[in-house]
């Protein structure tokens, strides 16, 4: 990696210069460590397999950072699968993007919009229960690489679906296949089974200002 050429200051004391080089000296020295740390971590970290991603909490990005990762699978020529279990009533960027590629992702929009809107819960989950068929079907097929399924958190908190079949299931996977589940509300049973977990949190949004929905950002 070549190294950067300390800019010349004509107005620096001797002192200002000697100050600059033991912090830059500090530096080096603490990114000497630490790529040390990360090459041990790296090192240990040799087992391949497919893992089970859990996005949740109350802040936005979380079925962006699944679709994210939909994208990314395709990229390295990954057969993927998307099942949508809330959302519905509103066509997304997303699902208008990804039916581009019927080939490489399997795209079933099951929900029929949020809960509030719906108002119908035997309903709701009666086509819950439909589109976990859709998933363990997938699951139960080696030729997907990675799966999401979209909102499947919020039909778990509700009792739209028995937690521990959906388990049982995503246990029972082939061994190289990737999940990713979205959603608010993660049940700690689904939490203590994946491998990663990321809570978002919300700092701030622009729909407590007064800004709806905007397509390319929210849908």
């Amino acid at each position: 990696m070549t190294q950067e050429t300390p800019q010349f200051d004509p107005n620096a004391t001797p002192d200002a210069e000697s100050a600059e080089a033991a912090r830059n000296e500090r530096h080096r020295a603490r990114m000497v460590r630490k790529k040390a740390l990360i090459d041990g971590k790296i090192a240990q970290a040799q087992h391949d397999c497919g893992v089970l991603v859990i996005t949740t909490g109350n802040g936005k990005g979380k079925s962006s950072s699944g679709f994210g990762m939909v994208v990314r699978a395709m990229g390295h020529g990954m057969k993927t699968g998307v099942v949508q279990f809330i959302k519905g009533a509103i066509p997304t960027g997303e699902e208008k993007f990804l039916r581009r590629f019927p080939e490489e992702c399997e795209f079933h929009v099951m929900g029929e919009g949020y809960t509030w809107d719906t108002q119908d819960r035997a309903r709701d989950i009666a086509k819950a229960e439909v589109a976990w068929e859709q998933a363990r079907r997938m699951l139960n097929d080696a030729s997907f690489g990675l799966l999401l399924f979209d909102e499947l958190n919020i039909a778990l908190k509700l009792g739209y679906l028995d937690v521990n079949k959906v388990i049982a299931d995503l246990e029972a996977r082939p061994e190289m296949q990737h999940v990713v589940i979205t959603g608010r509300g993660a049940p700690q049973a689904l939490v203590d089974v994946a491998d990663t977990v990321t809570d978002m949190t919300p700092v701030k949004h622009a729909f407590a200002q007064g800004i709806r929905a905007q397509p390319g950002v929210e849908m």
